[in-house]
């Protein structure tokens, strides 16, 4: 016997809901349009006007992309779960690498001179920011991304990919003019210090191969006063370094005091070794 449209209609009356709850329920908290029809049998336009029934308990990731997030009652003040929550799933979506990184990362190992307003992510080609509620995401484009060591972070919420401590400290260094400055990212590499193990930042150095970036991540370390890290890092350097200014494209070159060891030009008023 055939089921008229008129009963199948009636079922799925509430499939939106159900499924949201039975994602909550497996403390899941975003998914995708094509999930939500596939396990219902709802079409997209159904799909969508039941979800914008749902406005405050499900927000949309950005309005050109069918990502949706579930808003939990302990979030509705932020209008969204925190990031860390949904990244995993949001690039499995997108099917691009990622993690999180920079000060983010930094913050996750317990380095935090500065509360951050943004969550910071690193991944494969440029992306649009993303603001939902008060929760926002900073993207950050690293071609050879995965030649990035990652890790799981401990007691994570969600399933999670994080620099580790070595590439977290070498990155800051990298994309320091777009995170505050070189004395910012000085500041939030010197609690990390500790964690940083020789062998892994050698394996970070290897897998980057940028000696500009290298001769300002040493200087840094030295400024900090870690002479075993100071040496992995000289270690690794040509005998022949080009000069590099500590922050590129600040000051006369000319002007600038050269620290030989690094072959750096100090335009910093802050860090000295």
């Amino acid at each position: 016997m055939k089921t008229s449209k008129r009963s199948q209609g009636s079922r799925q009356i509430g499939a939106a809901v159900a499924f949201v709850e039975a994602r909550m329920a497996l403390g899941r908290v975003a998914f995708s349009l094509e999930e939500l029809t596939k396990e219902t049998g709802l079409s997209a336009i159904a799909a969508k006007f039941q979800l914008l029934r749902l406005r405050g308990k499900v927000a949309r990731v950005s309005p050109r992309q069918p990502f949706f997030l579930i808003v939990s009652p302990e979030h509705r003040n932020m209008g969204a779960p925190p990031a860390d929550w949904w990244l995993q799933d949001y690039f499995n979506w997108l099917e691009r690498p990622y993690y999180l990184a920079l000060q983010s990362a930094a913050s996750a190992f317990g380095s935090n001179p500065q509360a951050l307003q943004v969550t910071q992510v690193m991944t494969d080609r440029p992306c649009r920011a993303i603001r939902v509620g008060r929760i926002q995401v900073q993207f950050f484009v690293k071609r050879r991304i995965q030649r990035t060591p990652t890790q799981h972070p401990a007691g994570a919420v969600a399933p999670l990919l994080i620099s580790t401590p070595e590439a977290t400290a070498y990155d800051l260094i990298r994309y320091a003019t777009r995170i505050g400055g070189i004395e910012r990212a000085a500041e939030t590499i010197r609690p990390l210090l500790p964690l940083l193990r020789a062998r892994e930042l050698r394996r970070v150095l290897d897998g980057e191969n940028e000696p500009g970036v290298a001769q300002r991540l040493g200087f840094v370390i030295e400024a900090c006063g870690n002479k075993s890290l100071v040496k992995v890092v000289r270690d690794w350097l040509p005998d022949e370094l080009t000069p590099v200014a500590l922050v590129p494209g600040k000051g006369k070159r000319d002007d600038l005091p050269l620290i030989k060891r690094w072959q750096v030009l100090n335009n910093s008023s802050e860090l000295k070794v």
